[in-house]
């Protein structure tokens, strides 16, 4: 990362949050079209970053292994979480492995077509308690999809357009609003919606029309204006703490 973006990302996280973020090492160098590799080196830490991989295509790895580095740092950095730069890995959603980690984040779920098998154990994952962030898609189209998925996993549950306030906000920096405007172009404004389970506990959370793991990705690049790179730092420390503690 350029050394003065550098400074001004980690004082504008300081300033926000009123809590000290030490310096942020960027790396990793994975870039879109790069070849898809399976960690290998995973860190046995508390905390491991699952990317959920769909068998209908490969665009779940959208942004990946960069947006995992770099959240992992900043956490293993501004957190008392124990994780670190390696602590990531891709997990089948048909595999019994996603039971293992409470956090599992899908890139474009505009391009997910569940299997039955695919189905059942998201299903299982968020009753077992798990939390899911669904990221990087746009359109009328995409959503349909996405929806359409939901209603197999959840049929019993509505998506739910989240507005205001909500305690995910809070988790461990206190954020504002639950917005971060789309790191490009979708010719709509960005949105948040959920999923929560009977006693209200939040279970998937939906970016649509944005893409967090993009910001995630470029931290260490000047493309992306800073505050809203921040912002989706901050959020989404808040929601793997979420996933942890709820």
């Amino acid at each position: 990362m350029p050394k003065a973006r550098l400074v001004l990302a980690a004082v504008l996280l300081v300033l926000l949050s009123s809590l000290a973020l030490a310096q942020f090492r960027g790396g990793g160098g994975g870039r879109r079209g790069a070849r898809i590799q399976q960690n290998l080196d995973v860190s046995k830490t508390d905390f491991v970053f699952a990317r959920w991989q769909y068998a209908s295509g490969n665009a779940w790895s959208h942004d990946y292994p960069d947006a995992e580095q770099h959240i992992n740092q900043i956490m293993s950095e501004a957190t008392g979480v124990n994780v670190d730069k390696l602590s990531y890995k891709i997990v089948a959603i048909e595999d019994e492995e996603i039971f293992k980690y409470p956090f599992g984040y899908i890139s474009e779920p505009g391009q997910m077509r569940l299997t039955e098998k695919e189905i059942k154990n998201f299903r299982e994952y968020v009753d077992r308690g798990g939390f899911v962030m669904l990221d990087d898609f746009d359109n009328a189209r995409q959503w349909q999809v996405m929806k359409e998925n939901m209603e197999l996993v959840f049929p019993d549950r509505p998506i739910v357009h989240l507005k205001g306030d909500h305690n995910v906000l809070r988790t461990f920096y206190t954020i504002d609003a639950l917005y971060v405007k789309s790191p490009y172009d979708v010719g709509a404004p960005a949105e948040f919606w959920g999923i929560s389970g009977d006693d209200g506990t939040l279970q998937v959370i939906i970016c649509f029309n944005n893409d967090i793991g993009d910001y995630w990705e470029w931290i260490d690049r000047p493309e992306y204006e800073l505050r809203p790179s921040a912002e989706a730092l901050r959020l989404g420390v808040n929601f793997v703490l979420y996933a942890m503690t709820h």
